[in-house]
């Protein structure tokens, strides 16, 4: 049991003065720096005035020292949060039963992405900067966090799949838009930012080491049309819309220009065009990215050049050691303007100035956070109910939820006794770590335990013990599927079928007369033959479920919650590897490719996006407000927003009947489609959803989504962003529970057109386009 700490205004003073600056008795008293009446800009730009240009460089890297002579303490700006306080070079975790010595350790964004939540995911992310801050009270953590990862998961074999919120751009972008406030604490968070968030990787990165390409050197060559419409909008709702204060370039080269050197990406695009302007906000390289501009990407012929041209592109920070080293010496050669260093220090010195670092504790709601905010009971509750919220049910006979009579279990695979494996990548030391052997022995079935089969390995010398287990119980549940062994980061999969001896140990399991069901963990491995196998009585995906994911998935199990997690992600038959390559970042189908996502795959999938079964039967019907079904495209926009994209078009009441009689969640999914705009057309595309919560058997529910004229638009091959004339429908569900037309009359209109590049960038993206 944790014990209080007590940390009251005066207590925390105590305990972080030698770990913030001084700003009553240091050298800094009397600087701007510590003038809380000035702007953030000007106290930071106060503060780089006081620096030796020596000082300025040692400064440019992740672990900054601080200037000790005038009593700027050293700051460690690499800090990782992606589903709780995470290891990372900004983190101490204390000893093993001391206070701060574990936090609540939340499953990974894919499965939080399946429930279709953002007031879920809003929660998970206030409780995670609380956590933070509470943390950096005591030294043991920074203040900026470099998450979210919001890379579209457009491939399965994609090691950091698991990372992301899934497939989809607008969910994606509805997610991170949650998430970030829930971050920062809030869009209006004045006088003090709770935290930094982080957008990665900006832009196209979703490639580790595949196909003869390594994600640090790999060019990204990408159409402008699927720019608009799928790799970039996660981004423009980070930048423009949800006012993230910080982005991180990537590793890969986009269109022959490394990210990080990429003043058009960096600049025109992101602070220009996207209005991403405050003094307070930058832009931070990941990590050795800098440095593959020079060793990887081979862009430059020296290295002082590779490190000027990613500061005069409009990166602010350096993850690693490459800017110190020759920022320098770049200066001397006249490669930038001292100016230009100056901007970028001072941009990340005032978002400090913005969370607090130089100002009183005494004054700041989050200095005053301690042990006691740190997994809480109602944090841990938060955890479980991620957990059992995201949990997809793919296939039942009717075996679940399970029947009272069943007493005697045998639980069989390599992740029954999951602990660590269900936290995924980027975690940190967990409260507990329930797992799903623990979870059935409180739930109170006899368990009989057997590993049967290792994750990936030709091992059988488990299996007889497994199958003599099995039937000598009452019901088999098996828990394997794949692990950070499998995927992760810088291992991409070749392979998405089950591994062959988990898959051969199933099939036997299947033979016999006791029922089985399958948990799999993990991200999507193709159970097609599951499903058809009449001996797999049922089957769900529970992704990497943290802290408690062994109590969600038995209480999933049991009936004491009620499943209605949806997939975030298509899965695909195994053979989708043997058709396109993951270096091919096309999204529409062509020879070489069946098409990707649900919005152009042309193939049949196992399970499609947005599938997810219930323990009850829903309907689901729109209640239009008005009968007009035909708009005018140039009344629409007669009273636009400053963003046409952003200006409202229609608000869509949903009513939904639970029609069983099992009290549980709906998430209506709302997809549009159509066949305005340029040929080829998406088979359809999100543009709304929600989690209506708790509906009674026999009940209604009602709920309303709002849509966009961006709901509507496409990009057309130059990138534009264009709303068409034409037939468009919104369909409930993935199985069209319900549907609504209209049609757009007039002519097409220009929503957005992003700034030109320069003469050297079209050439430099037409030799990488034609090299390819």
């Amino acid at each position: 049991m944790k014990t209080s700490s007590l940390l009251g205004a005066i207590g925390i003073t105590g305990v972080v003065a030698d770990n913030f600056p001084d700003c009553v008795n240091g050298p800094l008293a009397n600087n701007t720096v510590c003038d809380t009446s000035s702007d953030p800009y000007t106290r930071a730009a106060a503060l780089i005035s006081l620096f030796t240009l020596a000082e300025k460089v040692n400064n440019t890297g992740n672990t900054s020292p601080g200037v000790p002579r005038i009593g700027l303490p050293s700051y460690e700006w690499w800090n990782e949060a992606l589903h709780g306080i995470a290891r990372s070079p900004g983190t101490t975790f204390a000893a093993t039963g001391s206070n701060y010595s574990y936090s609540t350790s939340f499953p990974q964004p894919i499965l939080m992405g399946a429930t279709f939540d953002d007031e879920l995911i809003h929660k998970v992310a206030t409780q995670v900067s609380t956590e933070a801050r509470a943390f950096n009270n005591v030294n043991r953590f920074g203040l900026n966090f470099w998450t979210p990862n919001i890379n579209p998961y457009k491939d399965p074999r994609w090691g950091r799949g698991q990372e992301t919120p899934g497939e989809d751009p607008f969910h994606t972008s509805s997610y991170v838009n949650a998430l970030i406030t829930g971050l920062q604490g809030g869009l209006d968070d004045l006088p003090y930012k709770k935290g930094v968030a982080t957008c990665k990787h900006f832009a196209g990165y979703d490639l580790e080491n595949s196909d003869g390409a390594i994600r640090y050197g790999f060019d990204a060559i990408i159409k402008s049309q699927d720019l608009r419409d799928y790799y970039l909008p996660p981004f423009q709702q980070c930048a423009r819309d949800s006012n993230v204060q910080s982005v991180m370039c990537s590793y890969n080269a986009m269109n022959g220009v490394p990210t990080c050197a990429d003043d058009w990406l960096l600049q025109t695009l992101l602070r220009e065009h996207w209005g991403w302007t405050e003094e307070d906000q930058w832009v931070t390289s990941d990590c050795d990215a800098v440095k593959n501009i020079w060793d990887y990407h081979n862009y430059t012929l020296t290295p002082e050049q590779s490190a000027a041209d990613a500061l005069n592109a409009g990166t602010d920070l350096d993850c690693g050691t490459f800017w110190p080293t020759y920022l320098g010496s770049a200066y001397d050669q006249g490669l930038y303007d001292i100016s230009t260093l100056d901007r970028s220090l001072a941009r990340r010195y005032a978002s400090l100035v913005r969370l607090g670092y130089f100002d009183p504790p005494s004054v700041q709601p989050y200095r005053q956070l301690n042990w006691d905010n740190v997994s809480t009971p109602a944090a841990q509750q938060l955890a479980l109910q991620a957990a059992e919220d995201g949990i997809v049910l793919l296939k039942n006979d009717g075996i679940l939820p399970l029947s009272s009579n069943i007493t005697n279990v045998a639980l069989i695979g390599p992740l029954a006794n999951a602990t660590k494996q269900m936290q995924g990548n980027y975690y940190g030391t967990a409260p507990y770590l329930r797992s799903p052997l623990i979870a059935a022995q409180n739930a109170g079935f006899k368990v009989t335990y057997v590993q049967g089969a290792d994750i990936d390995s030709q091992n059988t010398t488990d299996f007889s013990a497994a199958i003599s287990a099995a039937q000598s119980a009452d019901l088999v549940i098996y828990v394997g599927g794949i692990d950070n062994s499998i995927e992760a980061e810088e291992i991409d999969r070749t392979s998405i079928s089950w591994p062959s001896s988990q898959l051969s140990l199933i099939n036997q399991l299947a033979n016999l007369s006791t029922p089985l069901i399958i948990s799999q963990m993990g991200c999507m491995i193709d159970s097609s033959s599951l499903l058809s196998n009449t001996g797999v009585n049922a089957l769900l995906w529970a992704g990497y479920p943290g802290q408690d994911g062994g109590t969600a998935i038995f209480n999933i199990l049991t009936g004491k919650t009620a499943p209605a997690g949806r997939l975030p992600i298509t899965q695909y038959p195994s053979n989708y590897v043997n058709q396109v390559t993951m270096t091919d970042m096309n999204l529409q189908p062509s020879r070489f490719n069946p098409g990707r996502t649900y919005k152009w795959y042309n193939g049949e999938p196992v399970f499609e996006y947005g599938y997810g079964l219930q323990y009850t039967t829903f309907d689901a019907k729109i209640t239009p407000s008005s009968p007009n079904n035909t708009f005018e495209i140039s009344e629409l926009l007669a009273n636009a927003s400053n963003y046409k994209d952003l200006t409202p078009f229609v608000k869509i009441p949903i009513t939904v009947s639970n029609t069983g009689t099992t009290t549980s969640d709906y998430v209506a999914l709302f997809f549009l489609s159509g066949t305005f705009g340029p040929a080829p057309h998406p088979k359809k595309s999100l543009v709304a959803y929600t989690r209506l919560h708790d509906i009674t058997g026999g009940a209604n529910a009602t709920a309303e989504v709002s849509l966009n004229l961006a709901s509507l638009a496409r990009g057309n091959w130059n990138g534009d962003l264009i709303l068409y004339p034409g037939d468009y429908k919104v369909v409930v569900d993935i199985d069209g529970k319900d549907e609504w037309s209209f049609t757009l009359t007039g002519e097409e209109a220009l929503l957005d057109s992003w700034p030109e590049k320069s003469e050297s960038m079209k050439v430099q993206e037409m030799s990488a386009r034609l090299e390819l």
